[in-house]
């Protein structure tokens, strides 16, 4: 279950992030989003912590996937860069989030 819920987090982090990007541009009625998919991102990684998700894994795993897909969604929607440049730091955190969750076995 706590996978599940760190999913969640991760879903609702990003859905809030990029209507973020969308209330930046003047359309003010998106900061409801942006504010229900923070909350509801904050809310399902306590749950996630509470069912024995270590801390270190949990926000890694959630900046590391966070970054990656919003960065993807950023380019497809918004047809923001995704540079290879880009896509190697990506690649460099995901790997740093993988050596953190081995190293807590």
């Amino acid at each position: 279950m706590q996978w599940l819920l760190l999913a969640g987090a991760i879903l609702f982090e990003v859905l809030g992030t990029l209507s973020l990007r969308m209330a930046a541009t003047g359309r003010r009625a998106w900061y409801t989003a942006v504010a229900v998919g923070y909350v509801a991102a904050f809310a399902a990684l306590a749950l996630a912590l509470d069912e024995g998700l270590a801390l270190g894994v949990a926000y890694g795993i959630w900046a590391a996937v966070g970054v990656a897909l919003t960065s993807i969604a950023s380019r497809v929607l918004f047809k923001e860069p995704l540079t290879p440049l880009m896509v190697a730091g990506i690649t460099l955190i995901a790997t740093g989030v993988l050596v953190v969750e081995l190293g807590a076995h």
